[in-house]
């Protein structure tokens, strides 16, 4: 008996270039022995609303897209209280989550892998009511991965990120946060924060600091201090670039934790929209998902499966 695969790809990701794959990755997944359902997302959370309604019909859920694609398949799973595993092609301008766990970057390959490779189960973040699979941060340079426009990205990719972005530096917001877990208290006004199960950040290594495992059920926390002025900015960034330690950073590894704000702050989880918000509570869902990844490569941030 066949095994049934639904496929869900974002045609407009990247640079559309999984248009030129369709055929030779739909190829590999026949001659893996599956059935495929085909679906093209037509807006913004459809792959999230298909997910949810059909994704426990099926062996294996397969996304294809950027971050954001990923983001909405496995929330529309976990909501729709399905636990089928999913395969991952990335085909975004960054692809930070893929980074991570070491999927091809060639789509031939990352299909192939699915087919042939063996499930890992990996870490899932709850924020409120929503869900995000590898961050959720907020404060400078957070809202350009959603503001950035879709052509620009698929132009540019990464640099479109970092033009947005520089933009930012010269209008430097904070917000005066209380911030509770099990491992610390604090407070004070902060331009930055992160939550994060990943080893890359908008393409950038080395941000969320060593010893990350994505399914160790902890999250990575970085939450930056107002600077006073351009000396301190500059140890900020001397610290974030991995050349000096400051005080100005706070970092902790949790399982869960509560953020509060007298303002809305906006938020951002995957790159996308997250919503504004006073208070966030933040937990780590450990082994929320699995996900199919190589056979052939052992895979550093994520234990063997037993």
């Amino acid at each position: 008996m066949k095994k049934r695969m639904l496929f869900i790809f974002n045609s407009r990701a990247g640079k559309g270039s999984i248009k030129n794959r369709l055929a030779d990755i739909i190829d590999i997944f026949i001659k893996g022995g599956y059935e495929i359902s085909i679906h093209s997302t037509q807006s913004y959370m459809d792959g999230l609303k298909v997910a949810k309604k059909r994704g426990g019909d099926y062996d294996i859920v397969v996304a294809s897209g950027g971050d954001g694609t990923l983001d909405e398949i496995v929330t529309g799973l976990l909501k729709g209280g399905h636990t089928t595993p999913i395969g991952y092609i990335p085909a975004g301008s960054t692809n930070d989550f893929a980074k991570s766990l070491h999927v091809s970057k060639n789509m031939l390959q990352a299909a192939t892998d699915i087919v042939e490779g063996l499930p890992h189960a990996f870490d899932v973040g709850k924020f409120n009511d929503d869900l995000f699979v590898y961050i959720a941060a907020f404060g400078l340079f957070t809202d350009v991965s959603y503001e950035t426009n879709q052509d620009l990205k698929n132009i540019l990719g990464h640099a479109a990120y970092i033009l947005e972005g520089t933009q930012r530096l010269f209008n430097i917001k904070s917000y005066n946060l209380l911030v509770h877990c099990e491992e610390t208290d604090l407070e004070g006004e902060f331009i930055f924060g992160m939550i994060s199960n990943t080893t890359s950040v908008g393409g950038f290594k080395r941000l969320t600091g060593p010893d990350v495992m994505l399914d160790d059920g902890v999250f990575e926390v970085m939450l930056v201090r107002k600077p006073k002025n351009i000396l301190e900015l500059n140890e900020i960034i001397a610290s974030l670039l991995g050349n000096a330690d400051t005080k100005l950073i706070e970092a902790f590894k949790t399982s869960s934790l509560t953020i509060s704000c007298e303002e809305e702050i906006s938020w951002t989880l995957d790159g996308e929209f997250g919503g504004e918000h006073r208070e966030v509570n933040i937990k780590n869902m450990k082994h929320a998902v699995q996900i199919m990844l190589s056979k052939n490569e052992e895979v550093p941030l994520i234990h063997t499966p037993e």
